[in-house]
């Protein structure tokens, strides 16, 4: 091991022979602070503050990283080298409490506190704008994807009608199994390539009438914007009902009533929405029970018919369903 030099310790107390770079490590040792804050509280230029942080940085005293276009400097003892930790305790111990130390924490409080001022200050500005700056810096499906951890681990779900498979790719992540059943074997076949990475994801054909899965089969089944396209919406949801766990829960997902006729010429719907009422009744005729319909908040760009997030549960006992 290298012992250290006369020559080594001189560079080592050179760095420190300045009052006010003391002073500054003195302050970074308790926070992390920009050039500025830095300046405000030992109450010197910026440049001035610029030009020993460059010694204290070059000699390995303190740290820097970049957030967003401000540079932030600190002490941290954990990452100093033995040589400058020991060396460091030695002269801190020796500064003691003086007025001018006092004085520094008083203005580093300050600082601190106006920073968080300037923090509420800027969401109070762009409150009525932080949807689209949260998007643009972390997409418009990070708080869906945040939240899907809620669900249970070790599920298995039912992607019902998968189509492509953008609801199976959400839950692959977040559940043991997922079984994705759809009548075409293009969508399928789309479904098995955008999913390709996921190796708890099984790909069934089948048609939500006569579903290709045992009584039973899962904890819980979503069926999102397929209810429509049936043909006995009511025999799609006793079949869904059966698939399910006693105790588990179905999503229905899908269009609130609405008037767009043209929509069974040019898009092959059945049906065109349902509303609250139709839904509690094909859900209890299916044996499920706490229904639970909430009409969603609209996507401003979006031009269809408005939808709607319907919950249903199946009996822990399962004969309740036929008293």
């Amino acid at each position: 091991m290298n012992q250290p030099t006369a020559q080594n310790v001189s560079d080592l107390l050179a760095a420190l022979s300045e009052p006010l770079r003391l002073r500054a490590l003195r302050v970074l040792e308790s926070e992390e602070l920009s050039v500025g804050e830095i300046g405000r509280v030992l109450q010197v230029p910026q440049s001035t503050v610029s030009r020993h942080l460059r010694t204290l940085l070059d000699g390995g005293w303190v740290l820097s990283r970049t957030e967003g276009t401000s540079t932030l400097y600190r002490m941290l003892m954990d990452e100093l080298s033995p040589q400058l930790r020991d060396v460091w305790l030695a002269v801190r111990s020796q500064l003691g409490g003086t007025l001018e130390a006092a004085e520094d924490r008083r203005r580093l409080d300050a600082v601190i506190a106006e920073r968080r001022e300037d923090t509420r200050a800027f969401f109070g500005r762009i409150a009525g704008e932080w949807d689209g700056v949260r998007n643009e810096l972390f997409g418009d499906r990070a708080t869906l994807r945040a939240l899907l951890p809620l669900i249970p681990p070790t599920w298995t779900v039912a992607d019902l009608g998968c189509g492509t498979g953008n609801a199976a790719e959400l839950l692959a992540p977040c559940v043991e199994r997922v079984i994705a059943v759809d009548q075409s074997p293009e969508m399928l076949d789309a479904a098995r390539t955008r999913l390709g990475a996921y190796t708890n994801v099984e790909f069934r054909e089948g048609d939500l009438e006569h579903l290709p899965l045992t009584d039973g089969a899962v904890d819980a089944a979503v069926c999102v914007l397929v209810l429509h396209h049936m043909n006995e919406p009511e025999a799609a949801c006793r079949e869904m009902a059966r698939v399910l766990q006693p105790g588990g829960v179905l999503l229905i997902v899908d269009m609130i009533e609405h008037d767009r006729a043209t929509y069974r010429h040019t898009m092959g719907h059945r049906w065109l929405g349902f509303g609250v009422a139709q839904m509690i009744r094909m859900l209890a005729s299916a044996g499920l029970e706490r229904t639970r319909f909430l009409t969603l908040a609209a996507e401003t760009n979006a031009k269809g018919p408005g939808l709607f997030a319907c919950t249903a549960y199946k009996p822990m006992d399962v004969r309740r369903a036929h008293e």
